[in-house]
């Protein structure tokens, strides 16, 4: 007897399976990440396609095989059409779902990164939203999601002697992980300059307050920084997790 689940869920991913099979990975409310057979999914027929598109929200149903989870029913509840329209949009939504699948390992739930997911989404949809605007969201789901990880760096004092941090040379060191003051940098072979603009950015971006965030008219420069620090600490955590 299978028992069968109900929940919603984030489509993240698909891979083809066979001739009309498909591997779905999706990030749900209740049991977090999941990666469900979607069988003759990829058939014209198929009732359950409409709804597993890539970045939609769904509420699905599934059964718990021997070897895989098996979709039963799946029911469209938003598509984020606007998300599609836009390349920068659509790119952005696919670097979220790479970090996701990449520092996700197991199914556990998680309320924080479901509701982290479900602003930047309904966000990224947003048509009003600028080029920069649209980058910065992702900046911002990131950082939160290390954040939810438990990579929050220290963004107000030293992460080595503790003391709060003061106008001048700042550096940013991520096997602390956090910012270092111009005393305690040299002691460090793993550190970079960081301007005291982008720390500002970064504490904006972790104090969750994605409207100021938004209105911040941030220069190409700093967005150039934020994208090289953000590659390397991502990169750093990946590389460093406990699988």
């Amino acid at each position: 007897m299978f028992f069968h689940y109900r929940t919603q869920g984030f489509v993240l991913k698909k891979n083809n399976k066979g001739e009309a099979n498909q591997l779905i990975t999706i990030y749900t409310k209740d049991f977090g990440k999941v990666e469900i057979l979607g069988k003759a999914i990829r058939k014209g027929k198929s009732k359950l396609r409409g709804a597993i598109e890539l970045f939609y929200l769904s509420e699905i149903e599934f059964i718990q095989g021997k070897i895989h989870k098996t979709l039963t029913d799946a029911v469209l509840i938003e598509s984020f059409s606007n998300l599609k329209k836009d390349l920068e949009r659509l790119s952005v939504a696919f670097k979220i779902s790479e970090v996701l699948d990449n520092l996700i390992k197991g199914q556990e739930t998680d309320t924080k990164i479901w509701n982290l997911l479900t602003q930047t989404f309904k966000k990224l949809n947003d048509c009003q939203l600028s080029i920069i605007n649209i980058q910065l969201l992702y900046y911002f789901f990131l950082w939160n999601f290390f954040s939810v990880l438990g990579y929050q760096p220290e963004l107000y004092n030293c992460s080595i002697c503790q003391e709060k941090l003061k106008p001048g040379k700042l550096f940013f060191n991520q096997e602390k992980p956090g910012i270092i003051c111009n005393n305690c940098f040299k002691d460090l072979k793993s550190v970079k300059e960081i301007s005291p603009e982008l720390v500002k950015i970064l504490r904006l971006i972790l104090e969750k307050n994605l409207l100021i965030l938004l209105k911040l008219k941030v220069e190409k420069v700093y967005l150039k920084s934020l994208n090289i620090i953000s590659k390397e600490y991502y990169s750093f955590i990946h590389n460093n997790q406990v699988t």
